[in-house]
């Protein structure tokens, strides 16, 4: 799908709104596959196996391309997983990994699902692309029947390398301050990061969101260069320094 854009000369670049950037099939839609398959192994032992517990619907909002849905799909086996996105380039990409996949939006709306129809919902590396992550939540917990599982990720502000980036002057990677290109952070790719949370942040912001914390893990980041990879799964073990959040928590 080529993104809408107003007139320009040649000489400009592309004026863009959020909505053309995520609608262009160039960025970037599926997380790693670890921290997919770390956030599937969460959920398969907080819902338990469907022939003991029945059948459960899992939502997984902002799917991308699927890749992450289809990840966990064999550990979730006679769950239903729906994948949700507001990108039509995305839906059909993930329509070929996953049996359902439909087209909604936290806001503006929201989804398009009854209030408490689900069991569980992934949410991989989307809150930090969101303008209003308060309506996000509200939205989540709506259709979370209560006691039902939020697994969310998001990339640490606070990770191992990102501050000695800013003792040294340097813009924290994740951070963006453009959808144009990268500017004084290291990196190559931009995401269309909006806001960005510490270990702290994540959960004082889920907690007044309605949910209860469960746990709250790191998971490694695939950019990481690759001398520094063994340090970056060792600081796993402390979420606070750890590259990925990884949260489970549960709606009130």
């Amino acid at each position: 799908m080529t993104p809408a854009t107003s007139p320009t000369t040649s000489a400009e670049p592309p004026v863009r709104g959020l909505r053309d950037f995520y609608e262009d099939p160039s960025v970037p839609v599926a997380s790693g596959t670890p921290r997919s398959l770390a956030q599937a192994r969460m959920l398969a032992a907080a819902l338990g196996p469907a022939a003991t517990t029945g059948p459960r619907t899992v939502l997984d909002v902002g799917c991308g391309d699927g890749t992450a849905a289809a990840t966990a799909a064999p550990l979730l086996a006679g769950h239903r997983i729906v994948g949700v996105d507001w990108s039509q380039d995305a839906l059909e990409r993930a329509r070929t990994r996953i049996p359902y996949a439909i087209r909604g939006e936290l806001t503006d709306g929201g989804l398009p699902l009854r209030a408490e129809s689900a069991d569980a919902v992934l949410f991989s590396e989307v809150i930090e692309h969101l303008v209003d992550p308060d309506a996000a939540l509200d939205e989540i917990r709506r259709v979370l029947r209560p006691g039902g599982h939020l697994m969310l990720s998001t990339p640490n502000l606070a990770a191992w390398y990102n501050r000695a980036l800013l003792l040294a002057g340097v813009q924290p990677v994740f951070s963006e301050v453009s959808l144009r290109g990268i500017h004084g952070r290291p990196g190559t790719e931009v995401v269309g990061h909006l806001r960005l949370y510490t270990a702290r942040a994540l959960r004082e912001f889920v907690a007044a969101s309605g949910f209860e914390i469960v746990t709250l893990r790191g998971a490694p980041f695939h950019g990481v260069p690759r001398p520094l990879r063994p340090l970056d799964r060792l600081a796993c073990a402390a979420p606070s320094l750890a590259s990925i959040l990884l949260l489970h928590a549960r709606r009130t």
